[in-house]
């Protein structure tokens, strides 16, 4: 179940990354599980992780090695399975980790350091390295200059379907193409980025501007999305930029800058709101903006105190004009000297809440046909002062609870 269409882009590839995905049968057989990225020599990569404090053995491998000194002559690896997380599995965890990264840096004569490792699934079981590396080869034979659909269907677990983009354009005159993958469908409340996701892109980056842009855009993308309100162990998102394109150097000071941010922006919103569309048992996608707060922080606790409220998220899915519940969570969230004689609420373009009561122009007809809709607005305006944000999130489903009760068995 997932809201809106879950076409795939017409992707185009991006010269200097080769994609090869494998059926390694680590969780069940018969299904793609093991994708790897060759990036070509000279490309800049660039992440962000999650801050569970319990973060998985790769995600704190993936870390050192991005942050260790790189052959700059030599490829780069991206090694991602699913079906197993690798989370709290303690030293072992590290030990098989690194065990996947050395085989592959074999098989493609590189340094271990050239390897980033990425892993997603089940928490608290060992890896199974053996099918990894046994993988591997059919992985390395699939490499394909655009594979990128087969690679969006290999990073998915509870997804529905698979999430990607593609994206072009002008920089001084010369093209430059985006490209990227995400994954995601629960434990969704990105403490960083999301559960899985890859942007790459043939621009020339400096290493220092491509962690700027994605810590920013991964901020206003990705840490804008809840489905349960639970930040995942293996949260991980990396921006690549291979250099191959025709352009200069992207530089913050040329007047195509501001042109090119925005696009990658736009790649980076589309893959995060992709996985809100197919949050697990997801019928709604449900925007929840704030207007005239007095700082971000306090935009942000407005609209997540809404967005994780089950009562208002199980009022989303019954369909039911249930506003109160709205206001209810709005009148608990953490802001202090709140008038609420002055607040505004809105279901789309249906005001419900005037000056703090109920609006006059107000029908239960009116919010019943806001509420049977699939994308749905609920804006609040605080009239504090300047801050806006906007959170984007799912209604609470039986089959949510069905897809996490059984997810083990």
């Amino acid at each position: 179940m997932a809201v809106g269409e879950g076409t795939l882009p017409d992707f185009k590839g991006i010269e200097g990354v080769r994609i090869g995905v494998a059926e390694a049968g680590i969780k069940k057989a018969g299904r793609k599980d093991l994708v790897v990225f060759e990036l070509a020599p000279g490309s800049v990569c660039a992440g962000v992780f999650t801050r569970n404090a319990f973060c998985a053995a790769p995600v704190t491998i993936c870390r050192t090695h991005l942050a260790g000194s790189s052959d700059q002559n030599s490829s780069r690896y991206l090694l991602i399975n699913t079906g197993n997380a690798n989370a709290g599995t303690g030293e072992q965890g590290f030990s098989d980790a690194m065990a996947c990264c050395s085989k592959l840096a074999e098989l493609k004569a590189v340094a271990p350091e050239c390897v980033l490792p990425f892993s997603t699934g089940v928490i608290g079981e060992y890896l199974p390295v053996q099918k990894i590396e046994q993988g591997l080869p059919s992985a390395l034979a699939d490499l394909s200059d655009n594979n990128w659909a087969s690679a969006a269907e290999g990073i998915m677990t509870t997804d529905t379907r698979p999430k990607g983009v593609s994206k072009e354009f002008y920089y001084a005159g010369e093209r430059i193409r985006i490209e990227g993958i995400s994954k995601g469908a629960g434990m969704i409340k990105p403490n960083m980025a999301t559960m899985l996701g890859f942007i790459t892109c043939d621009a020339k980056l400096s290493q220092g501007l491509c962690q700027s842009l994605i810590s920013e855009l991964a901020e206003l993308s990705f840490n804008r999305i809840t489905v349960d309100g639970d930040t995942s162990t293996n949260d991980s998102c990396i921006l690549v930029a291979t250099g191959k394109s025709a352009a200069p150097e992207i530089d913050p000071e040329h007047p195509d800058f501001s042109g090119f941010k925005q696009l990658l922006k736009d790649a980076f919103v589309e893959l995060a709101q992709l996985i809100v569309r197919d949050g697990e048992g997801a019928t709604k996608f449900v925007a929840v903006e704030v207007n005239a707060a007095q700082s971000t922080e306090e935009a942000l606790e407005v609209a997540y105190t809404i967005a994780h409220s089950p009562l208002v998220k199980t009022a989303l899915f019954a369909c039911d004009p249930n506003w109160g519940r709205i206001l209810a969570a709005l009148g608990r969230a953490a802001i202090s000297d709140f008038d609420l004689s002055r607040v505004d609420i809105f279901l789309d373009e249906v005001q419900i809440v005037a000056s703090g009561g109920k609006s006059l122009s107000y029908t239960e007809e009116a919010g019943q046909k806001v509420m049977d809709r699939e994308e749905i607005t609920i804006r609040i305006d605080l009239k504090r002062g300047k801050s806006s944000e906007t959170v984007w999130t799912t209604d609470l489903s039986h089959d949510y609870v069905t897809i996490n009760a059984e997810y083990r068995t």
